[in-house]
């Protein structure tokens, strides 16, 4: 089931993807269930929203592929290297990533992201399905200039707009299947298997879990393949996982 969150006659609402149509649900399905109002609208007549907002927390495991690794030069973690950004930095598709003057090195880092469904911690690996919700795509924006001098990532990862996420939730997808792809300008510049991960979905969970009290809606992203690399101002970057759908932003300057 696709789930979407999106704006119709300046009112926010949640879907259920049915072809070309949404199946307008009573309220936010984490908390309020699948209950529908008996209303359908148009794909074509709504704008896509980021399908979550976290009320708490994204978490992102960084250094989850080798060959990402590799390409930045860095050693492959022993256990999952985690950091945080926040909820503001969160914006939906076909959002603005505002690139702003602090960096002149802004990055893509697309990624499969899971939403988590309910209250969790100190999760088992062999449970971790009990408490994910489904699954979504988000793009980890990065400043990389800013990321070494700083010497932690709050700044270069966390700054507003640096999280596009969308452009729905799928809550029955078969990670081990899976795949993402990355377009610059149209340009394929990543492809990844899921498979490939360092370390895997119920192995995160476990690991996130057992540090912090995970809410529902919180994210956790779960790391980018190679082929990272800079945009600018005016380009197009798209991430795209098929079974979940397409995350397209355009970058902008600050004003």
């Amino acid at each position: 089931m696709k789930i979407t969150r999106f704006s119709h006659n300046d009112a926010i609402k949640f879907g259920i993807v049915d072809g070309t149509e949404l199946v307008v649900l009573a309220g936010d399905p984490l908390f309020a269930g699948f209950d529908t109002t008996g209303e359908r609208v148009s794909l074509g007549d709504v704008a896509l929203l980021a399908p979550v907002i976290p009320r708490s927390k994204v978490v992102c495991v960084g250094r989850n592929y080798r060959d990402h690794a590799a390409e930045l030069n860095n050693d492959v973690p022993s256990e999952p290297l985690l950091f945080f950004k926040p909820n503001t930095a969160v914006i939906g598709p076909g959002d603005a990533i505002v690139r702003p003057p602090q960096t002149n090195d802004t990055q893509w880092e697309g990624e499969l992201a899971i939403v988590i469904g309910k209250i969790a911690k100190n999760v088992a690996a062999a449970d971790a399905s009990d408490v994910i919700f489904g699954y979504t795509i988000a793009n980890d924006i990065t400043a990389r200039d800013l990321q070494g001098p700083d010497r932690q990532w709050a700044r270069a990862k966390g700054m507003d707009t640096f999280c596009p996420v969308g452009p729905a939730i799928e809550t029955d997808f078969d990670v081990s299947k899976g795949e993402i792809i990355t377009r610059h300008n149209d340009v394929e510049v990543q492809r990844g298997s899921f498979t490939d991960m360092i370390f895997d979905i119920p192995s995160i969970i476990e690991y996130v879990s057992a540090a912090f009290t995970l809410l529902p809606g919180d994210l956790v992203l779960t790391g980018t393949p190679a082929g990272v690399g800079a945009f600018q101002a005016g380009d197009s970057v798209e991430v795209e996982v098929p079974g979940i759908g397409i995350l397209r932003n355009i970058a902008r300057d600050a004003a």
